[in-house]
């Protein structure tokens, strides 16, 4: 995306909001929707909602969406007071309550684009070579299943148990995972898995779906938990 078209977005979500979301508190459609409405990558997008929210035309929060005008003073305090004392164990074992039903739903609920969509992610994926990008592409993957699913409170949650991530106890006991495997773990047999799961939302098969992704969260959870 060229510096021009990057300014066309960001002046396009000017004039969203000037025409669609006037009033202080209105929500913005989805980051698809807009990308797609703008014809532009979520990367570009999201550098453009970034300028906004550092100008305080926007605020936006994980789970809730993007809204119009200044972030409400004090917000949000609980949930970050709740994501900071996270372990990565208690993050990981919430995931393997919630996200192998979530996998079910994408079964039932996919549609052609979607699956194209899933598909595009473990190629991205087995692409990935440094930490971040791993982190990154891995992020993406369990996200587009969500997003898939087709339900904004089953999304809400996830991206919800998502910001754990971005802590410090995670990041910490990611980094010593990743010194001890590499890459390759990801790119080999978390992408393999990945790639499992797109397979049985594919099929259409709920229950394939939902045990393919308590396959891939288990071999996850061992992998970080387990000491050299």
């Amino acid at each position: 995306m060229t510096r021009s078209n990057a300014g066309a977005v960001l002046a396009g979500l000017r004039r969203l909001l000037d025409e669609d979301a006037p009033l202080p508190g209105a929500r913005l459609p989805a980051e698809r929707e807009l990308a797609a409405r703008f014809g532009c990558s979520r990367q570009t997008l999201r550098t453009a909602l970034s300028v906004l929210e550092e100008a305080g035309e926007i605020w936006r929060h994980v789970g809730q969406g993007t809204f119009r005008g200044p972030r409400p003073r004090g917000h949000p305090v609980r949930e970050n007071i709740l994501v900071q004392a996270t372990s990565p164990q208690q993050l990981m074992r919430a995931r393997l309550m919630m996200e192998p039903p979530v996998a079910a739903e994408a079964a039932r609920a996919a549609s052609s684009a979607d699956i194209g969509y899933l598909r595009g992610l473990v190629q991205a994926g087995q692409l990935a070579r440094s930490r971040g990008e791993c982190e990154q592409a891995d992020a993406r993957f369990h996200r587009g299943i969500a997003e898939t699913a087709g339900n904004p409170v089953l999304l809400g949650l996830l991206d919800y148990l998502a910001g754990a991530r971005r802590r410090a106890a995670w990041q910490q006991e990611w980094e010593r995972t990743y010194r001890r495997v590499g890459a390759s773990e990801f790119t080999g047999l978390h992408c393999e898995q990945h790639g499992i799961i797109v397979d049985a939302i594919v099929r259409r098969d709920p229950a394939g779906a939902s045990e393919a992704m308590r396959i891939h969260l288990e071999t996850i959870e061992r992998v970080m938990l387990a000491r050299p």
